[in-house]
C-alpha cells in the first residue's frame, strides 16, 4: 500500500486504480475554472432575468436539424406549455444560482452538478457533430465535473467555512457527512 500526499490523486473504479500527482499550481487553475464558469453562468442568468427570455422557440426549433437523437424530446418540451413555463423560470434562475454558488464557493459540488446537467441538455439541444462529437457544451460539462471533483470550493470558497460550522459542538461536515456531496 502506497502512502498518498496532499497533492496526490488516487481513485479506483471497476478494479482499475489510477494515481496522479498534481502540480502545486493546479490549485490556481482549479480556482480559475470555478470562477470562469461562475462568472459566465451568473452573467447568463442575469441577462435572461433582465431581458425577456422565452425557452419555447429554442426548445421547438433547436433539435430539428443535424439528426439530433433527442429531437422528439425537444419538440415535446417546446410544445408543452407547462414545460416551457418551467424552463422559463428554471433556466435563468438556475444559471444565476449555479454561477453564484461557483463564484462564492458555496454548495459548489451541487452547483457544479447542476451546471454539468444543464450543459448536457444544451449539448443535445445544440447537437452538431459535423466537426466531431465534442463541442463547447460538452467541454463546459467536463469543466463543471472537474470543478466538483477537484475540491474547487476549498480554494478561497465559503464551503470550507460552512463545513466547519459547529452544530452541537461538532463540525457540520462531521455531524452530517453526506453534505460532502453538496459542499465539497
Amino acid at each position: 500500500m502506497t502512502q498518498t500526499t496532499q497533492n496526490t490523486f488516487r481513485s479506483s473504479i471497476g478494479g482499475y486504480t489510477v494515481t496522479a500527482e498534481a502540480h502545486p499550481l493546479s490549485a490556481w487553475f482549479v480556482l480559475a475554472l470555478r470562477l470562469m464558469m461562475g462568472v459566465a453562468f451568473t452573467w447568463a442568468g442575469v441577462e435572461k432575468l433582465v431581458a425577456p427570455f422565452d425557452a419555447g422557440g429554442y426548445l421547438t426549433n433547436v433539435a430539428t436539424t443535424n439528426g439530433n437523437p433527442l429531437a422528439g424530446l425537444f419538440a415535446w418540451m417546446g410544445a408543452t406549455p407547462w414545460f416551457v413555463e418551467f424552463a422559463n423560470v428554471a433556466v435563468p434562475w438556475g444559471e444565476l444560482l449555479i454561477g453564484l454558488g461557483l463564484v462564492f464557493g458555496a454548495m459548489t459540488r451541487l452547483a457544479a452538478f447542476f451546471g454539468a446537467f444543464m450543459m448536457l441538455i444544451f449539448y443535445f439541444g445544440n447537437w452538431s457533430i459535423e466537426h466531431g462529437v465534442i463541442n463547447g457544451d460538452f467541454a463546459y460539462m467536463l469543466v463543471f465535473l472537474a470543478v466538483a471533483a477537484f475540491g474547487a470550493e476549498r480554494i478561497l470558497g465559503l464551503d470550507s467555512y460552512i463545513e466547519q460550522y459547529e452544530v452541537g459542538g461538532e463540525p457540520l461536515i462531521e455531524k452530517y457527512p453526506k453534505l460532502d456531496y453538496v459542499l465539497g
